[in-house]
């Protein structure tokens, strides 16, 4: 039988402020604009894992596995803190959405069955979705 994939969506309320430490002010006004000033998302992060769907259960993916992790690893780390200063693990990373879906990565890929995840979106507007795939 084939591989399949599934996505699981999750939300998460955060607030952050897009600076390098390495650019002065001016410049990190000038790079990220209205970003620089402290502001926050609702956001969604989509989580992608892959598998052949067990004989017995049909299921590709364990979602009650899936779902701990991520809330363990991710959202119990993220919901409603400053991502720019209050998440330890985010230290020293400008909190663009393609870090976050990164470090999201680099959190959730050790905890799950080896190979199975495939893909981390970060949805930060109705514009912006930033993904990331190992």
């Amino acid at each position: 039988m084939s591989a399949l994939e599934l996505t699981r969506q999750y939300h998460f309320s955060a607030g952050h402020r897009l600076e390098n430490p390495a650019f002065s002010p001016e410049d990190n006004a000038r790079i990220y604009g209205r970003c620089y000033r402290q502001h926050g998302h609702n956001y969604l992060v989509e989580v992608t894992v892959g598998g052949r769907p067990d004989p017995v259960t049909g299921m590709a993916a364990d979602l009650g596995a899936l779902d701990a992790a991520v809330k363990r690893l991710v959202l119990d780390r993220v919901d409603h803190y400053d991502l720019s200063s209050s998440v330890e693990v985010l230290t020293g990373i400008t909190t663009t959405g393609e870090n976050l879906a990164r470090a999201f990565w680099q959190w959730l890929e050790p905890a799950l069955a080896a190979g199975s995840l495939r893909r981390v979106a970060v949805v930060e507007t109705d514009n912006n979705t930033f993904e990331y795939r190992g």
